[in-house]
């Protein structure tokens, strides 16, 4: 019997690859911030996704999904396409947005964008954008209705460093005080086994956490992806 086959008649396991897209610019050649909604992988992040893709090619997907920006469908399409599976997107795990540069000083610039994840509660925003228990308590309901969706044992989903920090921490239980510990590279697959019986979550796996498949030792990889990506704001005026 199958290990994603029902264990006893009535729980079954699902298989999650959560991955984080492939690294994009922020900025453009004279140094001024693009639209991050906008954002598509550079080639570096196109071979990253390929990598993930190389990696899970002999997965039995049954389902890939992205949160509908660009750079996670374009990571995504790179994942689906060795299983001639189409992509669907699911707006719910977008990503958590930033505040205003305008709107911070620039002396608090590295504490609310670069370590921004380091002071997440029940009240904080992240860079005085988004709400971190808002942004929780929709990607949380989002991933639960999709495990307990039938039809399906393996699935991917192309997402976000925020939202992944999120379904970790809700894998692991530990909820927002975990977000700084899961740091997210791009291009990386988690995987969270969950065990499904009579419409509920009876518990979560986590399996493995921010795997690179295409730098598998992170070898000359020592700046997290939010100093790369927010750090050239901190002197902008």
């Amino acid at each position: 019997m199958s290990l994603f086959a029902p264990l006893d008649g009535t729980v079954a396991r699902r298989r999650l690859y959560l991955l984080r897209h492939g690294h994009v610019a922020y900025y453009d050649a004279d140094g001024k911030p693009l639209n991050p909604k906008l954002a598509a992988l550079t080639e570096r992040g196109r071979e990253e996704a390929r990598a993930a893709g190389r990696l899970l090619s002999a997965v039995p997907l049954d389902r890939v999904l992205c949160s509908g920006l660009a750079r996670t469908r374009q990571t995504a399409e790179l994942v689906a396409e060795p299983h001639g599976l189409a992509v669907e997107d699911h707006p719910a795990f977008l990503e958590i947005r930033a505040g205003r540069l305008a709107g911070v000083p620039k002396e608090k610039r590295e504490a609310a964008y670069v370590y921004g994840f380091d002071a997440a509660t029940e009240e904080g925003s992240f860079a005085g954008g988004d709400g971190f228990a808002a942004v929780r308590d929709r990607v949380v309901p989002a991933i639960e209705a999709l495990v307990l969706e039938p039809g399906w044992t393996h699935l991917a989903l192309a997402a976000h460093d925020g939202v992944n920090r999120m379904l970790l921490s809700w894998a692991c239980g530990a909820g927002l005080s975990a977000l700084s510990a899961f740091e997210q590279d791009y291009g990386c697959i988690n995987i969270i086994d969950v065990d499904v019986a009579d419409g509920r979550v009876l518990r979560r796996l986590i399996r493995a956490v921010n795997l690179t498949p295409g730098n598998p030792a992170k070898l000359n990889l020592h700046r997290t992806s939010l100093e790369e990506a927010f750090g050239p704001l901190l002197d902008l005026d």
